[in-house]
């Protein structure tokens, strides 16, 4: 199933934005570098169970060992101390990213409510992160064993030098946009 995306790539996007940009060389074609998916669980502070109920989970909707990302300093306010557990993690490289991203283009984006498409604003360098609200698009998740909605960031970071470059690369891979460009 990986290899189909990655072939799709290189047999399909990388001529056409070729072709749409005039690039000289296929070096200079954008790529797809990683996908990085994130959990920030505020609550974690309060049930250091929370962390290991999010590690499963993205664990289970990736396909990759997710890990616990920690607080860099105290923050008397929150109750927070210096390197407890605040998050979670993963980076997605090569056949898992292209997998990742080929069920949640083709099957997890698809099962939210009333879904008219995605923000179409990059970063500034061609990178991209989507907003999920709720973790039960993916089908990975048994609805039954939750106990908390909790949502995510998904950051799709590129080789693009501009956001133009970068949204015509997603845009090929099929992400689906609100307003298309």
């Amino acid at each position: 199933m990986a290899a189909t995306l990655h072939k799709d790539y290189i047999e399909r996007i990388v001529p056409a934005l070729e072709k749409e940009f005039g690039y000289k060389t296929v070096m200079q074609v954008p790529r797809l570098k990683k996908i990085v998916i994130n959990q920030g669980l505020g609550d974690a502070t309060q049930d250091k169970k929370l962390i290991d109920i999010a590690v499963n989970e993205i664990t289970a909707i990736t396909g990759q060992k997710a890990v616990a990302t920690l607080s860099k300093k105290d923050i008397s306010n929150f109750k927070l101390r210096k390197r407890m557990p605040v998050g979670v993690m993963v980076t997605l490289r090569r056949d898992r990213m292209y997998e990742f991203l080929e069920r949640l283009i083709r099957v997890a984006l698809p099962r939210i409510r009333d879904f008219k498409g995605i923000e179409g604003k990059l970063d500034g360098r061609g990178n991209y992160t989507l907003g999920v609200t709720e973790q039960i698009i993916f089908p990975e998740i048994n609805i039954d064993n939750i106990n908390k909605l909790q949502g995510m960031n998904i950051t799709f970071v590129t080789t693009a030098n501009t956001d133009e470059e970068g949204y015509a690369l997603l845009k090929h891979f099929g992400l689906p946009f609100k307003n298309a460009k």
